[in-house]
């Protein structure tokens, strides 16, 4: 008797909000609104609150800290969580390198 093949395994799709691509979830960085309302990095992908997602390219960065970000998140950011977002835009190498 012969096994049926399996299926490809569902990746998760998720939008960057800097860029407008759609790429798996695992490839972009996640950002909370936490019920707080705080705006932060969300390494694990896990933590409760509205989250929005970006590549690791200073320029989604850029873009996304034009107005998508906060749109996505439905929140105004402050200006203590803009620079922390800022400071990690920073931190990445510019983009084509």
């Amino acid at each position: 008797m012969t096994r049926a093949p399996r299926r490809p395994r569902h990746v998760p799709q998720r939008t960057c909000v800097g860029c407008r691509t759609v790429e798996g979830k695992r490839a972009l960085v996640r950002v909370v609104r936490t019920p707080e309302g705080r705006v932060e990095i969300d390494p694990t992908g896990k933590r409760n609150g509205r989250g929005a997602y970006v590549h690791l390219q200073r320029s989604c960065w850029e873009a996304a800290l034009r107005g998508g970000l906060a749109h996505a998140l439905k929140a105004q950011l402050s200006d203590a969580d803009r620079r922390a977002l800022e400071a990690f835009a920073e931190s990445l190498a510019t983009d084509g390198l």
